[in-house]
């Protein structure tokens, strides 16, 4: 499964309370999201913790999600790391379990690599995986401009897209509307999903749809069918859950969120903070918002 639309849920990474990895849980996960409509799945992003990964975890996640989606939807492999060789060694390690895209955030440290780095950076990654990658725009002291991402797209013919990341919806206009159309730029501005669709974008990767993957797909498909009063009470009521789960511990308050669903997600891995009882009630009180406890 190559094709790459619609909501691609960036699930979480269940680890249990000492920080080991719960493979067990995976497939669980894999399969309540498909019953809730995705279109496809983002395995070791920022939801999913993907920063806390050594290179066999993280190659352990990528091959126990493939094998539990078994084709029935595209899988995105996020890589955060810092340098190109350690990012290509990620890819390569995945090349086999069919992945789609790869999803790259640019150098996550404190130091920024000019432009011409920054294009070659991409190009050696695609060099050395073959694999189409999309570039995930959310490091803030590494954020890349419409320019340098519409010259990578341009130069690195491996570059399929981007996932916009903050929420200045100006950049993502900008970038949507200068963007070659066969280059894919999804959203990941979870307060805006509906005027980014609006906007073009082909669909989103962001974590409100792994919180509550039922409406953010009705929300998706309200919007194709041109349901404009559906898709508008279902932005009104998916906002109150992004501004309880948007903080810094969201990798734990999105599990949470997943638990009151009847999902076992496991714990976050330290040092993200667990949620606490004011933003459990906060989480719970937007599923009800939604009617999903």
């Amino acid at each position: 499964m190559t094709t790459l639309q619609g909501i691609i849920s960036p699930f979480t990474t269940p680890f249990s309370k000492d920080g080991e990895l719960q493979l067990e849980l995976v497939g669980p996960q894999v399969e309540w999201l498909i019953e809730n409509g995705v279109h496809g799945l983002a395995a070791g992003g920022s939801t999913g913790e993907g920063h806390v990964l050594n290179r066999d975890e993280y190659y352990s996640l990528m091959k126990t999600t493939s094998e539990a989606l078994k084709g029935r939807i595209p899988l995105v492999a996020g890589i955060i790391a810092n340098s190109t060789s350690e990012v290509a060694a990620r890819g390569k390690s995945v090349k086999d379990l069919g992945v789609a895209a790869l999803q790259v955030t640019p150098p996550s440290y404190l130091f920024r690599p000019d432009d011409n780095a920054m294009v070659e950076h991409f190009k050696e990654i695609h060099a050395e995986c073959n694999i189409p990658i999309l570039i995930y725009n959310v490091v803030p002291w590494c954020y890349l401009s419409p320019d340098l991402l519409l010259r990578i797209m341009d130069e690195v013919p491996g570059v399929l897209g981007v996932k916009q990341s903050a929420g200045d919806m100006k950049l993502f206009a900008d970038l949507i509307r200068r963007a070659n159309p066969k280059n894919l730029i999804f959203s990941a501005v979870d307060a805006l999903l509906f005027s980014s669709y609006q906007l073009g974008a082909p669909g989103a990767i962001a974590a409100i749809l792994t919180a509550a993957p039922g409406p953010s797909v009705k929300l998706w498909n309200a919007v194709i069918d041109k349901d404009w009063e559906t898709a508008r009470d279902l932005h009104e009521r998916l906002m109150p859950l992004w501004d309880a789960i948007g903080v810094d511990n969201m990798p734990s308050l999105c599990k949470y969120a997943q638990q009151l669903q009847g999902l076992e997600t496991g714990y976050a891995r330290k040092p993200t903070s667990p949620a606490t009882e004011e933003q459990k009630k906060t989480v719970r009180a937007a599923l009800e918002n939604l009617n999903l406890i």
